[in-house]
C-alpha cells in the first residue's frame, strides 16, 4: 500500500508539479486547490502526508491547519510550503500544527528530502488503509467512514480489513470462514459469513439493499469494490 499524500496549493503549475514529481516518487498523490476542498478530500482520502500552502482562497492554510488539530489528527503529517519567508511566519506555522516549514521557491528534490524525513519520524502513526471515504486503522481498532467512527463488532472489524487489504478481488465464502475462524472446531455455515456482510453493510454502504462497497458476485463469493 503506497502512503498517501494530499498537495493544497492553488497554484496550478505548483500543484501538478509536485503531483508528478511525488508520483514518481511512488507516492499516492491527491490535490486541492483551496482550503475548502482540503478538507473535502482529507476526509474522503485520509492521506498519511499533507503538503500546505498558506496563502490559500476560501480558507487559508492557517485555519485548515487548526481545522485538522482540533480533530486530533495527530497521526496526519504537515509540511508547510510557503512564500512567507519571516521568521515569525515560521514560528507560528510549527506552533500551530506543521511538522516542517519550507518556503517557495523550493527545490523538488529538496521536498521530497523533507517528505522522506517527516515520514520516517511519523510514518508509525499513520498505518491506515482507505478508499472513498472509508477508511481502517488497524493498529488503533478504527474505522471511519468519512468523519465518523463507526463500531464494529470484531468479526465485522476483521473482515473489512481482509476486504480493504484485497480491493476489487473476489473473495469466496471458505476464504471469509478461513480469514473469521482459523481455528474452529466445528463448521461454519456460509449463512454466518452472510449475516457478518449483511451487518457490515448496514453500517458502510449508504443503501445497503443496493450495495456500493461489498458486491456479491454469484456464484463466487464476494468482492470489495474500488473502481
Amino acid at each position: 500500500m503506497k502512503q498517501t499524500i494530499l498537495v493544497v496549493e492553488d497554484d496550478k503549475l505548483i500543484r501538478d508539479l509536485i503531483r508528478i514529481y511525488l508520483q514518481k516518487a511512488d507516492y499516492e498523490v491527491f490535490t486541492a486547490a483551496d482550503g475548502e476542498e482540503a478538507k473535502e478530500v482529507f476526509l474522503t482520502e485520509h492521506p498519511c502526508l499533507i503538503i500546505l500552502d498558506l496563502m490559500l482562497p476560501k480558507l487559508s492554510g492557517e485555519e485548515f491547519c487548526v481545522w485538522l488539530r482540533e480533530q486530533e489528527r495527530n497521526e496526519v503529517s504537515i509540511i508547510m510550503l510557503s512564500a512567507k519567508s519571516r521568521t515569525e511566519d515560521k514560528i507560528n506555522g510549527l506552533k500551530i500544527g506543521a511538522d516542517n516549514y519550507l518556503v517557495k521557491p523550493f527545490d523538488p528534490d529538496e521536498l521530497l528530502a523533507h517528505i522522506e524525513a517527516v515520514l520516517r519520524r511519523t510514518g508509525q502513526f499513520c498505518q491506515k488503509i482507505a478508499y472513498n471515504g472509508l477508511c481502517i486503522k488497524p493498529r488503533k481498532g478504527e474505522v471511519l467512514l468519512f468523519n465518523t467512527q463507526l463500531e464494529l463488532t470484531k468479526h465485522e472489524f476483521n473482515l473489512l480489513y481482509y476486504f480493504m487489504e484485497n480491493p476489487n478481488v473476489v473473495i469466496s465464502r471458505e476464504s471469509l470462514m478461513e480469514q473469521l475462524y482459523p481455528y474452529a472446531n466445528k463448521l461454519v455455515s456460509d449463512r454466518t459469513i452472510d449475516a457478518h456482510i449483511k451487518k457490515l453493510r448496514k453500517k458502510i454502504e449508504a443503501n445497503p439493499a443496493s450495495p456500493e462497497r461489498i458486491m456479491t458476485v454469484r456464484g463466487m463469493g464476494y468482492k470489495f469494490v474500488t473502481e
